[in-house]
């Protein structure tokens, strides 16, 4: 059975900021990034196991997926998959 893929604001708001300042050098390459990321979230419909477990959670339900150098951080619940953040891979989880 598929689930819901839906994004949270928050992680919305972080796709546009990065889609945001790749358009300043390319607007091409600024729409074909923002659509290898909703591909890649739209598969999370049928393969959640698909992404790693989010280490600094430990915690099976919250995973995450690379795309480029960015991490697509979701939670999975029985009917949907929430996309929670879009970051950047170097972007520490302010825990030191």
């Amino acid at each position: 059975m598929a689930r819901k893929v839906t994004w949270t604001e928050s992680a919305w708001i972080d796709l546009e900021e990065v889609a945001n300042c790749i358009a300043k050098g390319s607007p091409h390459y600024a729409d074909a990034f923002i659509r290898e990321v909703r591909d890649a979230s739209r598969s999370l419909a049928f393969w959640v196991e698909r992404g790693r477990i989010v280490p600094e959670f430990n915690n099976p339900r919250i995973r995450e997926l690379i795309v480029k150098s960015y991490r697509l951080i979701y939670q999975v619940t029985e009917k949907t998959t929430y996309i929670l953040g879009f970051i950047h891979g170097a972007r520490g989880d302010g825990r030191e």
